[in-house]
């Protein structure tokens, strides 16, 4: 498998810049504070809140560097324009070809 970032789970990329990609939560309502000093899949969270301390993803590393969206986003959205335009001219095609 590839060394790339594509490939490495969300919570290993947050753990390898604490506190630009991810910033301490704490939450001391149910005791003593739970916040690891490295950052876990248990302890990590990308926007939802976890009940006690976790690490939580920044907007830098969600926007900034594609964790959740940006560009990947973008793409998405225009292949899907050309699928729909590459279905819309078979259909058109095969009318064409049948005589409809």
């Amino acid at each position: 498998m590839s060394k790339t970032d594509k490939t490495r789970p969300w919570w290993v990329r947050l753990a390898d810049a604490p506190m630009v990609t991810c910033a301490p939560v704490h939450d001391h309502r149910f005791g003593p504070c739970t916040l690891t000093e490295e950052v876990t899949a248990a302890s990590a969270s990308l926007n939802r809140r976890l009940s006690g301390c976790h690490w939580q993803a920044t907007s830098f590393y969600l926007f900034d560097l594609g964790g959740a969206g940006g560009a990947g986003e973008w793409a998405f959205i225009r292949r899907e324009d050309r699928r729909r335009d590459r279905r819309a001219a078979r259909r058109e095609l095969r009318a064409h070809r049948h005589g409809r």
